[in-house]
């Protein structure tokens, strides 16, 4: 009997993931445009976008979804979706892989490449390019946000009453994972913006280049873990925010710092004047090492050490 009831419900377990669909998006199929895929999509399923340039956004609702480009220059541009952002992510467990999003704008000038929602969001090899945000994501304090492989361009904004866009901004996170990525002119807000618990940026490369007018390279305005290591980082002699490079507690401490570790990064100040790689406001000791200075640079202000 025993046996008997195993086997039912290995053969329930094989039915239900055998329900997820592969959903083919393009001009050649029935499903023309990223939106149509999202209304229908089912938890698990896999929606694979054709080449092409689609004017359009989507709500993608469902939660294990892989939503993934299929070739070369797959672009979903120049709409919003809520008020939002080009995908507006609210359901669990979402990949987006091998896709461009650009364009984005809202009124309250929050336009975002993708508005994440739900928890646990994995970005491998996305472009974001000219967005308000390139990513902005809600409080989720048990989510972990993993970006890889992936470029942010000329995204960012001040010109809004209700405060600075970035190329990235996360709220209340349990983590946010930065690896192998490339942030270039992003215009007067920061490059990364996170009030994760834990945030992680390494082997990435952060510059400004010769237009870009951001603030931070990286902000991390009330505290929590943070880990820079390895990356190419430079202040233009564009840059909106001649102080710093890195700042950590500037917005006030809401969450423990239990640890700030910046090492084997290379920093180039070339905006002309004097600046500061770490300004550190909390009382939790910064450990740098290994890092290598172009230009007129204080390495660390605030409590810790350089080696």
């Amino acid at each position: 009997m025993i046996r008997f009831a195993l086997a039912g419900v290995l053969l329930l377990g094989f039915a239900g993931q055998g329900m997820a669909a592969t959903l083919a998006v393009g001009p050649d199929h029935k499903l023309k445009m990223p939106s149509e895929a999202a209304g229908v999509a089912k938890d698990g399923d896999v929606v694979e976008i054709a080449p092409g340039e689609y004017f359009d956004c989507a709500v993608w609702k469902a939660s294990n979804l892989t939503i993934v480009g299929k070739g070369p220059e797959v672009v979903v541009t120049d709409k919003t979706c809520q008020g939002k952002g080009l995908f507006v992510i609210s359901g669990n467990n979402v990949t987006v892989r091998d896709i461009t999003l650009a364009r984005s704008r809202a009124p309250d000038g929050n336009g975002a490449g993708i508005r994440a929602e739900g928890s646990n969001l994995t970005i491998d090899n996305v472009k974001f390019v000219n967005n308000q945000n390139g990513i902005l994501a809600n409080a989720k304090p048990d989510s972990t946000i993993a970006i890889s492989n992936s470029e942010f361009l000329l995204n960012g904004t001040c010109a809004n009453k209700s405060g600075c866009a970035h190329g990235i901004h996360v709220n209340a996170l349990a983590r946010l994972v930065v690896t192998k990525s490339k942030f270039l002119e992003t215009k007067e807000g920061h490059h990364i913006k996170s009030r994760a618990q834990r945030t992680e940026v390494i082997g990435n490369t952060i510059v400004d280049g010769d237009k870009g007018t951001s603030s931070y390279l990286i902000d991390i305005p009330n505290g929590g873990a943070l880990v820079v290591e390895g990356n190419l980082m430079q202040k233009g002699p564009n840059c909106s925010n001649h102080g710093a490079a890195i700042s950590i507690g500037t917005e006030g401490l809401s969450q423990r710092t239990p640890e700030i570790t910046i090492r084997n990064n290379r920093f180039a100040n070339d905006w002309g004047g004097q600046t500061t790689f770490v300004n550190n406001i909390t009382a939790t000791e910064a450990k740098l090492s290994g890092n290598t200075f172009k230009g007129k640079v204080t390495p660390l202000k605030g409590n810790g050490e350089v080696k």
